[in-house]
């Protein structure tokens, strides 16, 4: 308690401060604009403070929780701003949002909180464009108590930037905790430095506030041993926050958390109380899932059914879709079989955003600007996702491996329903494939520790390919774009040669760790 009233000293003028300054700069009154960003911040700025303090206190997390929050209210205020002037002239962008959900979310999130009634009419799916609810209750309730003389979009801004701000330093929490302080920093550094956690952060999106939940569930199973009410206190926090904004999501992130629960423990017995606090979660998220989704599947032959005629009716829409607006992808499926249409879309989804497409596609400067750094992120990610099972696989003990190669295949197993939910969408399947940030930071995380202590050549080769793939698809984007006919080839070609150089480096990094460690066994044998 003498921690936070000392942090008072400076989290109430900063809040006073930066909520006028957020207000002088926004619509409607000022006084009504500085009294509830002030609230917000003073609230979220202290829950976060309280988080840092008893996580250490360290100038490196200050600064990493300083440039999460930062970085995301910068990116929205800016995006206000340039998008209607500069962005693409289409009513979402002359609004100043840069995802088409989160327009239409937040407008009707006003509209609901002007208007008399209940605001529990968000849950409604017959009028309702949030096919959940949560974040649109959540969005109306600001508007109704906070901001009712004027829509002001950057309140929700705000409380997603605060909320991820609490989620980068659980998530940094729970990994030191879980596997110790260097891969705790990178954990915590990933989560808040991902730009694409950075872009959905900075709107009006679910994502960010789901990102939060899952850290929120995973701090508590980490705890779990040392104070178990405690823990029990942040898993149910995050459960019903997920439940809230989706119970899909909710039931698959218990189930998740409860695998690797129980795989890392020393004691694998499983007693009746982890049967019901992981079931019933999971029975109650599938049915608020199957609850919101009625309505718009044909199968009456029960929920299973229902639920996966709307997964198969979504991946055919998302993929056919995909098609018909890109004529290089129709050229691509005349060729290959029909069988093999929707793993390329899988694996089409998975090389999104394009880094390649990204800079070489003439788009306005805005667009221009986050799709690269949208495709850097991911294209830095991506190699240690990839790399993580060779260092996972040598981990001597068989608990703590077991525990890791679920997480990878669970991170794994997301990214390829993400894409396949998504069809392969540059938008729709980062932004689900996000969700599951923490996971694949770890993973991350624990391939780069590894690979530092030991120097093994392998993450160098898995980037040497990447390198490869980055240089023809560049050329490739390079002449569509510029309507360069004679440099123009199929893609199918450029996909061969990556293929084809991509297994030069690999076999051949392989035949030389052959040969050395051949050299090393004679030269143990000799002396």
């Amino acid at each position: 308690m003498e921690k936070l009233l000392r942090d008072l000293r400076w989290i109430l003028p900063t809040s006073l401060v930066v909520g006028l300054a957020l207000s002088l700069l926004g619509p409607g009154s000022w006084w009504i604009g500085w009294l509830a960003y002030s609230l917000i911040l003073l609230l979220g700025i202290a829950a976060i403070s309280a988080l840092w303090r008893t996580s250490g206190a360290s100038k490196t997390t200050g600064l990493m929780l300083l440039l999460a929050l930062g970085l995301r209210l910068g990116l929205g205020m800016a995006l206000s701003y340039v998008l209607p002037p500069y962005g693409n002239d289409t009513p979402v962008q002359n609004a100043g949002y840069i995802f088409s959900d989160a327009y239409q979310r937040d407008s009707q999130a006003w509209d609901l909180a002007t208007a008399p009634g209940s605001l529990l009419k968000a849950f409604d799916r017959s009028s309702s464009v949030d096919q959940y609810g949560g974040l649109l209750l959540i969005s109306s309730l600001m508007y109704r108590f906070f901001s009712p003389d004027a829509h002001r979009p950057w309140l929700i801004v705000l409380l997603a930037a605060l909320v991820s701000g609490m989620g980068v330093v659980l998530a940094y929490r729970a990994s030191r905790r879980a596997w110790g302080e260097r891969t705790g920093l990178v954990v915590g550094w990933v989560m808040a430095l991902f730009p694409e956690s950075i872009l959905l952060g900075a709107s009006q999106m679910r994502e960010p506030f789901l990102i939060a939940f899952i850290s929120m569930g995973f701090y508590g199973a980490v705890n779990w041993a040392e104070n178990r009410l405690i823990s029990s206190a942040w898993i149910a926090a995050g459960i019903a926050g997920l439940l809230l904004f989706n119970p899909g999501v909710a039931a698959a992130a218990v189930i998740f958390l409860a695998v690797w629960f129980w795989l890392s423990r020393k004691e694998r017995r499983i007693r009746w109380w982890a049967w019901v606090a992981t079931g019933g979660p999971v029975l109650l998220a599938a049915l608020l899932f199957i609850l919101a989704l009625r309505g718009s599947t044909s199968v009456t032959g029960g929920w299973l059914a229902s639920l996966l005629d709307w997964f198969r009716f979504s991946a055919n829409y998302d993929a056919s879709v995909l098609e018909l607006n890109s004529g290089w992808l129709q050229n691509v499926f005349k060729i290959l079989p029909s069988p093999l249409h929707m793993p390329f879309i899988v694996g089409y989804g998975i090389a999104q955003p394009v880094l390649p497409a990204a800079i070489a596609d003439p788009a306005v400067w805005p667009m221009r600007v986050v799709g690269i750094l949208r495709g850097l992120g991911w294209y830095t990610l991506l190699p240690f996702l990839v790399y993580s099972l060779r260092s996972i696989l040598k981990i001597t003990d068989k608990r703590e491996r077991l525990a890791w190669l679920w997480l990878w295949a669970a991170s794994w197993v997301w990214i390829l329903l993400s894409s396949l939910r998504a069809g392969g969408d540059q938008w729709d399947n980062p932004r689900y494939r996000v969700i599951l940030l923490i996971f694949q930071a770890a993973l991350a995380a624990q391939a780069l520790v590894w690979q530092r202590a030991t120097r093994d050549r392998w993450l160098g080769r898995f980037l040497a390919v990447e390198g490869v793939f980055l240089l023809f698809f560049g050329y490739w984007y390079f002449a569509r774009y510029t309507q360069w006919a004679a440099g123009q080839v199929h893609v199918l070609i450029v996909i061969a040669l990556i293929v084809f150089f991509s297994a030069v480096i690999l076999i051949t990094g392989w035949l030389r760790d052959r040969q050395k460690a051949g050299e090393a066994n004679r030269s143990g044998q000799g002396k």
